[in-house]
C-alpha cells in the first residue's frame, strides 16, 4: 500500500519548516514509520544541486532545470521508495514552489513548468499540502531576526507577493490537496491549525 506525502509549502519566513518535527512526532506516534526531507536536496546529488542553486547567480531557465533534476534524483532515491514501502514522507517543499517562486515569481513559462513537472514526478502528487501563508512585509520582518539570507530570500517584497499569490493559484487549482494555514499568527495557534487539519483527515 502506497505510504502518504505530505508537503510545506509558503514564502520564506512563513515559519513552516519548524512545524514539521511536530507533525513528524505526532504521526509516528500514531505508529507510522516517517521521513523528513527538504527540496531542493533531499539526496547527495540533491544537496550539492541545492547549494548552487541557492547561492550561485543564474538565468532563469538553468534555475528551473536544476530545481527540476534534483526533484528527480530526489524522487527516484528517497520519496519513491519510502512511498512504496507504506512509509510517510514530509517534505519541506515540493513542485509547488517552483510555480510560486519560478513561475509566479520570475515570470517563468507555467506551460513549460507544466511539461516538466509531467515529465519528472508524473503521476506522483502529495497527498495533502499544507500552506503557510504570510503577507510578504511579515515574512521579511521574521527573516531579518532569523538568519542571513540567500539569494531568494534577498529579492524585494514584490517578487514574494507574486510568489505569494502564486501559491495562491496552486491552491486554487488543487483545492483537494491543499490546506491553508494562517500563518499570522502565533506558533501555537499555527500549530493547532495545522492538527486540526490532519485530525480532520483522520491522521
Amino acid at each position: 500500500m502506497r505510504g502518504l506525502f505530505i508537503t510545506f509549502e509558503g514564502i520564506d519566513g512563513a515559519g513552516k519548516s519548524s512545524h514539521i518535527d511536530a507533525v513528524a512526532q505526532r504521526l509516528r506516534s500514531a505508529g507510522r514509520t516517517v521521513h523528513v526531507s527538504r527540496e531542493p536536496g533531499g539526496t547527495v546529488l540533491a544537496e550539492r544541486l541545492r547549494q548552487e542553486i541557492l547561492n550561485t547567480p543564474m538565468d532563469a531557465l538553468t534555475e528551473v532545470l536544476l530545481m527540476f533534476a534534483a526533484r528527480r534524483d530526489h524522487i527516484a532515491n528517497c520519496i519513491a521508495p519510502a512511498l512504496s514501502r507504506g512509509d510517510t514522507v514530509l517534505c519541506d517543499r515540493f513542485t509547488d514552489s517552483t510555480f510560486a517562486y519560478q513561475g509566479a515569481g520570475r515570470g517563468f513559462d507555467v506551460g513549460v513548468l507544466g511539461t516538466l513537472e509531467t515529465w519528472v514526478q508524473a503521476p506522483l502528487q502529495p497527498d495533502l499540502t499544507l500552506w503557510f501563508d504570510l503577507s510578504a512585509q511579515q515574512a521579511a520582518e521574521r527573516l531579518v531576526a532569523a538568519r542571513v539570507p540567500d539569494r531568494f530570500e534577498q529579492l524585494d517584497a514584490s517578487f514574494f507577493n507574486r510568489v505569494r499569490d502564486g501559491y495562491r493559484a496552486r491552491a486554487e487549482a488543487h483545492p483537494q490537496r491543499f490546506a491553508r494555514i494562517d500563518a499570522s499568527l502565533d506558533r501555537e495557534s499555527v500549530a493547532a491549525q495545522v492538527a486540526d487539519v490532519l485530525g480532520a483527515r483522520g491522521w
